[in-house]
C-alpha cells in the first residue's frame, strides 16, 4: 500500500468545505489529521462567517476529526495574518503533515496565494472542488442530502440571510450571484448530511448589519496615496445552540 498523504483540512463550517471534505474522505490516498479553522478571538466566532465557536466545536465532534483553532485578532492586516499562519503551518510540517486541503472552486489569485504560502514551509495544496461547475456542485450537495443555512451575505442580499439553501432558493438568486457564493456573496453553516454522525441543532438569533474598512486601489496618477479606505457591509444571522 502506498503511503497516505498526511493532511490538514481548512474547515470554514460551510457548504463548500463540507463537500470538499466529503470528497477527501473518499480518497484512499488521503488521511486528515485536523480540521483547521480561524476564529476571531474577541468574539469567539468563525472568521468571516460569524458562526459561534460552540457550533464549530459541535461540527467537528459530529464529523469525528480533531479541531485545531487558529485564534486571530479582529481584522488583522495581511502581514500579521501571514505571520500567524506561517507559525502554525511550520508546526504542522514538523508533525509530518505534507498537504493542506481547501474548498476553493475557481478563484485563481486565492489559489496562487495559498500555494505560495504553503510552499514557503514545504507543504502542498489539494483542491477537491477545483474548476468544477458551481451549479452542479450545489445540486450535488443537495442531492447528497446535506443541509446548510446562509449565515452571512453581502449588503444587497439581506433577504437570503438566515435561509436554508434549497433548489428553489438557488433558482431565485440574482443572475450575477454565483450559486455557491464563490465570489464572497454569501457564507453558510452546514448542519446535516453524510459526513455528520449527528445533526447540529441550532435556533435563529438576531440579524445584524456590520460594516468593515476595505482598502482599495487608487490611480497613482492622481498624486494621492495608492490606497484609500472604503466601507463594505455584510448581514449576519446569529445561530444559537
Amino acid at each position: 500500500m502506498p503511503t497516505k498523504k498526511l493532511c490538514i483540512f481548512n474547515w470554514s463550517g460551510g457548504k463548500d468545505s463540507t463537500l470538499a471534505l466529503h470528497y477527501a474522505l473518499q480518497d484512499p490516498t488521503i488521511e486528515i489529521k485536523y480540521l483547521i479553522t480561524t476564529v476571531t478571538e474577541k468574539y469567539n466566532r468563525i472568521s468571516m462567517h460569524g458562526v459561534r465557536e460552540s457550533l464549530l466545536i459541535a461540527q467537528a465532534k459530529s464529523i469525528g476529526i480533531p479541531l485545531y483553532q487558529i485564534r486571530l485578532g479582529e481584522m488583522p492586516d495581511m502581514n500579521s495574518y501571514d505571520e500567524v499562519m506561517e507559525q502554525h503551518l511550520s508546526r504542522f510540517k514538523k508533525e509530518g503533515i505534507t498537504h493542506s486541503i481547501f474548498g476553493d472552486i475557481f478563484l485563481e489569485d486565492l489559489r496562487t496565494y495559498r500555494e505560495r504560502k504553503l510552499a514557503e514551509v514545504g507543504l502542498k495544496a489539494i483542491f477537491p472542488l477545483w474548476k468544477l461547475d458551481t451549479m452542479q456542485l450545489i445540486s450535488e450537495f443537495l442531492n447528497l442530502n446535506y443541509k446548510t443555512i446562509i449565515v452571512c451575505t453581502q449588503q444587497n442580499l439581506e433577504v437570503f440571510c438566515g435561509q436554508i439553501i434549497t433548489s428553489d432558493l438557488i433558482a431565485s438568486l440574482p443572475p450575477d450571484i454565483d450559486p455557491c457564493g464563490e465570489n464572497g456573496e454569501f457564507h453558510t453553516f452546514a448542519f446535516e448530511g453524510p459526513i455528520f454522525k449527528e445533526n447540529i441543532p441550532f435556533e435563529l438569533g438576531e440579524k445584524v448589519f456590520r460594516t468593515y474598512n476595505q482598502p482599495r486601489d487608487v490611480d497613482e496618477s492622481s498624486g494621492n496615496d495608492n490606497t484609500e479606505i472604503s466601507l463594505i457591509g455584510f448581514w449576519y444571522i446569529d445561530l444559537i445552540n
